[in-house]
């Protein structure tokens, strides 16, 4: 295993860490559905999500959970197997590769053992409100921005001269 893969495991596995203790943390701090303040802005607020990103398919009657943690299971799969064949110079990549699959774990994770996932971080502005996400979801999120980014670089100097 190349040395950048073994970085980018242990920022999956740092960004796992810190997903699963934050919700553990939000969990047992917070009572459900209830906002707490931290600025005009933000709430900690405790919900569970049985579906996908924004809820989607969160009333689908149950069979989503399977379906998502088969999905995940796969998608994390391809991503670990795709960061052990990076180049060590495709740093931004793994790095991308690393917080999609850290993020993808963490909510893994709480759809296998809860049946859902632990949201808390709730932003709102002038009566707006943004669904609430996590650590993990947080993680995807950039990860996602940083492949698009990836995407639209074009091939690197090292790629050119080949």
């Amino acid at each position: 295993m190349t040395r950048l893969a073994k970085t980018g495991f242990l920022i999956a596995a740092l960004i796992i860490v810190a997903d699963l203790g934050t919700k553990w943390l939000a969990t047992v701090s917070l009572n459900y559905a209830t906002p707490v303040e931290v600025l005009p802005f933000f709430n900690l607020t405790l919900l569970h999500n049985p579906g996908a990103a924004f809820s989607f398919l969160a009333d689908a009657g149950g069979w989503q959970r399977w379906f998502f943690v088969i999905l995940a299971t796969a998608i994390s799969g391809v991503l670990a197997v795709w960061v052990t064949k990076l180049r060590s110079d495709e740093i931004w990549l793994g790095t991308a590769l690393c917080f999609v699959l850290g993020g993808a774990v963490g909510n893994l994770y709480d759809r296998i053992v809860h049946g859902y996932v632990v949201d808390f971080l709730h932003f709102h502005w002038a009566g707006y409100h943004f669904p609430a996400f996590n650590i993990a979801d947080s993680f995807i999120t950039v990860g996602a921005i940083m492949l698009a980014i990836d995407l639209f670089r074009g091939p690197r100097q090292q790629e050119q001269t080949e």
